[in-house]
């Protein structure tokens, strides 16, 4: 059984890791050339193919500010429609929960004074808390994030076949809120 993380996005993250959270495959996966369809086409079917039947997967929900918000959407609906016609289940994890998984909550500073974080700050906060987490670390913001995505998956499906594992108060509530969408 593998617990798998797909961040998609023009440059998709992906990782797989066993059930002892050991990394099995981790990929930044482009697609073939640069025009579009064929680069979506291909990344998707990349995907695809390192996909299989029994794997737990999470998926990072759609960000609605992002300014290729377009393209995004169709990455993602394309992996979630390929996912489908191989009647592959799979969760959603919104990006705020990812990024709250790892403890960031897109805010630096103290009460009063407080900056919200944005772009590579925001990228940065979320790379140092994983690796201060996980020990993980890697040089694509996407593949980090794929890697949080199968945490997730390995944690919520630990949650609901066992009830026996220990969490952080805020990574309790991400799989938590997972659960109750779920059921």
């Amino acid at each position: 059984m593998r617990f798998v993380g797909i961040d998609p996005s023009t440059k998709t993250g992906f990782v797989a890791l066993d059930e002892h959270g050991q990394i099995m495959r981790e990929k930044e996966i482009t697609g073939i050339g640069t025009v579009d369809p064929k680069r979506m086409r291909t990344m998707i079917i990349d995907v695809m193919d390192h996909i299989r039947k029994d794997d737990i997967i999470a998926i990072e929900g759609f960000g609605f500010a992002s300014q290729q918000a377009i393209q995004n959407g169709g990455i993602g609906w394309g992996i979630r429609m390929a996912l489908d016609a191989r009647k592959i289940n799979y969760i959603e994890v919104a990006p705020n929960a990812l990024k709250k998984y790892v403890g960031v909550t897109g805010w630096t500073g103290e009460t009063g004074n407080k900056k919200r974080l944005s772009g590579q700050e925001k990228k940065k906060a979320v790379k140092d808390a994983v690796k201060e987490h996980f020990n993980y670390s890697h040089r694509s913001d996407n593949v980090i994030d794929a890697y949080v995505l199968a945490q997730i998956a390995l944690s919520h499906f630990v949650v609901q076949e066992t009830d026996s594992i220990q969490l952080m108060n805020y990574q309790a509530e991400v799989i938590d809120t997972i659960l109750k969408k779920v059921n």
